[in-house]
């Protein structure tokens, strides 16, 4: 069973040292594992609320973008897009926003710290707050549980997003599930060694306190900002301590564990700091020369980024699509044409339901026929429109035991005027094939 990660960076800056650290590196390496789906987006419907300079969004969406490319990125492997080529993401965040309780939203981390600064300084709790930051960590469930991600890694001071989307999701799943768990639970994945890479001056680096050390910069600045990395006043010879070192931090991030023994060794020898800023300048210049070269290559080619994300979004949204269908059927948002119930008649004697979901992709018109459980039964081919599938999706769920369902090499189909309209997967041996037979038979059949 394979696993199914996800994460984003928000569009607001040139990343740095610490976004590569904490977030972009470890997951390009998760990507690259055996039994794993990557799901990596720009989160940039998140900048929005940070930002409200167009031309900065703008050329941070392909810095990021680059980056993530240059570092390696595999997109035939993974699914790299953007979160506002997604419209699903923004559906789900308004189904997810109708069960969240406010009172969660309270505690997010940003609105608290927002509030604690307005009381501070003697304003309404709510001066300058807009419903984008307080709604924020519900975009970000939408975000998580749209694509049923499992893995989500996050740096340390970021565990509560995960938290948030939890709760969010159990409550959709009792309310709406019957029984079923629509969205699967996510878990934060920290990099314990380095989850939060330390600034210039031994505070998280950040943007926000203008300690970061650009990524993809040229030696010349690399270098500069290196020697701008605060230590204490230990002369050459003195022993350092490397454990109360962010210097030392930020060379454990990029190092071998043999090259951090010999550093740390030399240090605590009285190695001076100048010749300790040096190694982790060759250090990072030399890791970082052939993707800073990927980088400014994909920069000058804006075209070639757009296309890769647009592939992206084609992929993320085949998974997006079908799966908000099958939500709103399960809120009560269901095709009048496809009702599989008599609404007139009382809770005892209605129908039981059919579990068919129709949708629109980008071939065209479809629906699909889901187990009790809600697990995949068959998908129908595309329509041309909405009335051909419509008939196509009646006559399956009104024929009962005269529906054409055939098995051929393991694989159900469905059959229509001669046409088949509906496959399933082909399973690995006619026992399962058998079982799943049954088990559409019983999806599609009528109570008495």
């Amino acid at each position: 069973m394979s696993t199914r990660v996800l994460t984003g960076i928000t569009t607001t800056g040139t990343p740095h040292l610490g976004n590569y650290a904490g977030a972009i590196r470890p997951a390009i390496a998760a990507s690259q594992v055996d039994n794993v789906e990557s799901f990596y987006f720009l989160a940039d419907y998140h900048a929005l609320i940070k930002c409200d300079d167009p031309a900065r969004i703008q050329r941070s969406r392909l810095e990021i973008a680059a980056t993530w490319l240059a570092g390696g990125l595999d997109t035939e492997r993974a699914t790299f897009y953007r979160q506002s080529d997604i419209p699903e993401i923004t559906e789900l965040m308004w189904l997810l926003t109708c069960v969240a309780g406010k009172g969660l939203l309270n505690r997010a981390h940003a609105y608290k710290a927002s509030v604690d600064q307005n009381e501070a300084a003697g304003l309404d709790s709510d001066a300058g707050v807009t419903m984008g930051l307080f709604s924020y960590p519900v975009l970000m469930a939408a975000d998580i549980l749209m694509f049923n991600a499992t893995k989500v890694p996050v740096g340390r001071d970021q565990v509560q997003h995960v938290e948030m989307a939890r709760d969010i999701g159990q409550r959709f799943n009792h309310l709406f599930g019957q029984g079923r768990e629509l969205f699967a639970m996510p878990e934060a994945v920290i990099e314990e060694d380095v989850a939060t890479l330390p600034g210039l001056d031994g505070r998280k680096m950040s943007k926000s306190y203008d300690n970061t050390i650009p990524l993809f910069s040229s030696s010349k600045e690399l270098k500069s900002a290196i020697s701008r990395i605060v230590t204490d006043s230990k002369l050459p010879g003195e022993p350092k301590d490397p454990d109360n070192s962010h210097l030392f931090t930020l060379y454990q991030a990029f190092s071998t564990s043999a090259e951090q023994a010999v550093m740390r060794a030399d240090l605590t020898a009285g190695l001076a700091w100048g010749e300790a800023k040096q190694r982790l300048f060759t250090l990072l210049d030399e890791q970082l020369a052939e993707p800073r070269e990927r980088y400014h290559d994909f920069m000058a080619k804006p075209n070639d980024m757009e296309d890769i994300l647009q592939a992206g979004a084609v992929k993320a949204r085949k998974v997006a699509t079908p799966f908000l269908a099958q939500l709103r059927e399960a809120v009560g948002l269901r095709s009048f044409a496809v009702q599989g119930t008599d609404v007139t008649t009382s809770k005892k004697k209605a129908k039981k339901a059919s579990r068919v979901v129709s949708f629109k992709d980008e071939e065209g018109f479809r629906f699909r026929i889901l187990s009790v459980a809600g697990e995949d039964l068959v998908l129908s081919k595309a329509f041309a429109d909405g009335r051909s599938a419509g008939m196509a999706s009646k006559h399956v769920q009104t024929a009962q035991e005269a529906l054409d369902i055939r098995d051929t090499d393991q694989q159900l189909s469905i059959w229509f005027e001669g046409e088949c309209i509906a496959q399933s997967q082909t399973y690995s041996s006619a026992e399962l094939c058998a079982a799943a037979l049954v088990e559409l038979r019983n999806a599609l059949t009528t109570e008495s």
